[in-house]
């Protein structure tokens, strides 16, 4: 009777152990009493009953993806090798266990050909200069795809975009091309405001005679400041114009005094 008592609580202590669990805070247990799915336990302490009750765990953790390098002709059709890595996690564990027999390997698969596909609608250009749009795009197509998995996409990037090389040197010979243009541009620009401010200082100078004389006495004050050895007179402009137009008045022969003749 001892040794059979001995046995009959070693069992049930075999028993008890076996139907205790313990589950960590960012861990659920998915119960399945004779194959039909009995509810969602954890996290803590449970009890599965052996033999009768199976569990299958499953994490809520954010999940790291690596999307392995895929082959996508652009849209204008230039091929390039893109690879990205998505962040998901199981929000709902009886779908994730119930719904898809492995949800990582699902979620992988789907990950790549929408990768394909979505990059395969846009030109390189876009590739490489919205990248937040096309993860946007990508995680939302993820999203709703993964919805009945119980998984939430949150977020998706685009890692690398790689290009044969004949491409990389036709990518920057176009760069610098746009940027000699843009230089040029901005060359002529300024071409035409200078020209612009000096015609309304020349219009300003030509009809204030004062002004002009202030220029020239300026002109002066800075030729004074250079080492040189030219001596410079300056002449008031009210003495010039004088003389300027006795000079022009002998040498316009109609401005002449009519001759003086005499009869004897």
């Amino acid at each position: 009777m001892g040794l059979g008592a001995l046995i009959v609580g070693g069992l049930i202590a075999l028993f008890l152990i076996s139907a205790i669990k313990i589950l960590k805070e960012y861990e659920r247990g998915v119960i399945f009493t004779l194959g039909r799915f009995s509810g969602v336990k954890g996290p803590g302490l449970i009890i599965v009953i052996p033999i009768i009750q199976q569990m299958v765990k499953t994490d809520l953790r954010v999940i790291v993806m690596d999307v392995p390098t895929q082959d996508v002709i652009s849209q204008d059709n230039v091929s390039v090798k893109v690879n990205a890595v998505v962040y998901f996690r199981i929000i709902d564990p009886e779908r994730a266990v119930i719904q898809v027999a492995n949800v990582f390997e699902a979620t992988s698969q789907l990950a790549q050909t929408t990768l394909r596909s979505v990059l395969g609608q846009h030109e390189l250009d876009e590739m490489l200069s919205e990248r937040d749009k096309l993860n946007d795009d990508i995680q939302i197509i993820l999203d709703q795809h993964t919805d009945a998995w119980g998984i939430k996409v949150s977020n998706v990037e685009i890692k690398h975009v790689d290009l044969d090389e004949r491409m990389v040197r036709a990518i920057a010979a176009q760069a610098e091309a746009e940027r000699s243009r843009r230089a040029k541009v901005i060359h002529a620009e300024g071409e035409q405001q200078a020209s612009a401010m000096l015609a309304s200082a020349a219009d300003t100078l030509g009809s204030k005679g004062g002004a002009l004389q202030l220029r020239y006495l300026q002109t002066l004050t800075e030729i004074a400041k250079d080492r040189t050895n030219t001596i410079v007179f300056p002449l008031p402009m009210d003495l010039i114009e004088p003389l300027l137009g006795k000079i022009g008045h002998r040498g316009n022969p109609d401005s002449r005094p009519p001759a003086v003749t005499g009869s004897s």
